[in-house]
């Protein structure tokens, strides 16, 4: 067993509760950690035996792109598409952070962590 993590993945994208968070966008951070085995890919220096990176890349990039109201959905749907995509991980942790969210006072950003 091993982990492979994303971490610090910038993106713009669309996505809040208000109308107007929707409308004039903000920036957002993902951690993506993956638990799995990858002695195969260890021993045999075979890049089909574990997690690609940029496929992760991929996966998170496709998800900021569909705009949501929580970032517990977008948590969701990336831990879901990971999933989908690498079906024998053991386990996909998920972190989201949106910067200075707008709660009516000083905050850098509202975090989410799933598992799954």
């Amino acid at each position: 067993m091993g982990t492979i993590a994303l971490e610090g993945l910038e993106f713009f994208a669309y996505h809040g509760y208000y109308p107007e968070e929707q409308r004039i966008g903000n920036k957002y951070a993902l951690d993506i950690t993956i638990d799995t085995d990858f002695i195969e890919a260890a021993v045999k220096d075979k890049l089909s035996a574990t997690v690609n990176y940029e496929t992760l890349y991929q996966i998170a990039a496709k998800v900021m792109q569909e705009p949501a109201k929580l970032l517990e959905h977008i948590g969701f749907k990336v831990i879901a598409s990971v999933r989908e995509h690498y079906p024998d991980v053991k386990k996909v942790t998920v972190r989201v952070s949106k910067f200075n969210p707008p709660i009516g006072g000083v905050c850098t950003r509202a975090t989410i962590t799933m598992e799954g």
